[in-house]
């Protein structure tokens, strides 16, 4: 059968580093505050010129570099984005032009912090319906641009950034020792909307926004919801936790991922966090911690390597693959 396996990864960030030093001079926070319940020290902030299209960019040439590929290799880009440069076209026909693609066909995907998650799986499918050969998934995020700035309940959380994969089709045996995405499992629940959400758009308000969150509500569902997809996972594939050599979670908070990883029976050293040095990066936060684990030589080929995230509407999702 055919399995989608990953060819290359790659980042991008922001030039500019806000700690938690300087968010104390900006809202009445303070660093042991911000640690203490998220585990961030520090977050990237995009400054003039740097946008989700262009982080995007970034992090796509980086993937396909070490891929050992080119633009003309691809077929298809899916651009996870809550952030997008415009309203449309898709921010993915954006990064498509800026990399001289002009074959092939590109679309963003909005699952807000599930995005990536949700792209992989969309990818994958395609990749495995026949319809595409090699895919660059990106996550791409500019929060800064819609969060309000006054409320520091939501303002120390999230940062900007860029992480990408290059998926490719692969013939593999069809069993769960094959390289690539071996199972995907994607679930949402509209009624969690007023959770987690934007107050504007298009259709609503004509603006773009701010992020809007209740914390302590989020909080609650999430280890449960995460932990649902994963056992799903498991039963999909006969793996258990045990047989994990890496969990990349969603970096939203360290508590949530503790907290999962606990519940799960996976050990925290099998855990990769950068939540301390990104913040939330909604749909950039897991291809960024993932390509940290495999650039520093944790994530090795042929380990199992279990994605999971959680965002507003509710969505979430896991991707279960052999790197």
């Amino acid at each position: 059968m055919i399995r989608s396996v990953v060819r290359g990864f790659g980042t991008a960030l922001p030039k500019r580093v806000v700690t938690n030093a300087e968010m104390e001079s900006m809202v009445d926070t303070s660093d042991e505050w911000i640690v203490q319940r998220t585990g961030i020290r520090q977050r990237y902030i995009a400054g003039e010129g740097e946008t989700t299209a262009s982080l995007g960019e970034a992090a796509a040439r980086a993937a396909l570099d070490r891929a050992g590929l080119t633009a003309a290799d691809i077929d298809l880009i899916v651009v996870a984005t809550s952030t997008p440069d415009n309203t449309f076209p898709a921010t993915a026909v954006n990064i498509q032009n800026r990399l001289g693609m002009h074959h092939g066909f590109a679309f963003d995907l909005q699952a807000v912090c599930s995005g990536f998650v949700y792209a992989v799986t969309t990818a994958d499918a395609y990749i495995r319906g026949g319809l595409a050969k090699r895919a660059l998934v990106i996550g791409s995020e500019t929060f800064s641009r819609i969060l309000d700035w006054t409320d520091r309940t939501t303002c120390v959380l999230f940062g900007d950034g860029a992480g990408a994969i290059v998926l490719e089709a692969q013939e593999s045996r069809g069993d769960t020792t094959d390289r690539g995405v071996l199972t995907t499992q994607l679930r949402s629940d509209g009624a969690h909307r007023d959770k987690l959400y934007v107050d504007g758009g298009p259709s609503t308000t004509g603006t773009v926004g701010h992020l809007r969150m209740e914390g302590r509500e989020v909080f609650k569902h999430a280890v449960g919801m995460i932990t649902d997809v994963i056992v799903s996972a498991f039963d999909a594939t006969g793996f258990t936790a045990e047989d994990i050599d890496w969990l990349v979670p969603h970096q939203a908070n360290k508590r949530i991922i503790d907290g999962s990883a606990k519940k799960l029976g996976i050990p925290l050293e099998k855990v990769v966090i950068t939540v301390d040095q990104h913040g939330n990066t909604s749909a950039a936060s897991i291809p960024l911690a993932l390509a940290a684990a495999a650039a520093d030589g944790r994530i090795k080929e042929g380990d199992l390597v279990l994605l999971e995230a959680m965002g507003g509407g509710f969505t979430w999702g896991a991707v279960l693959l052999r790197w």
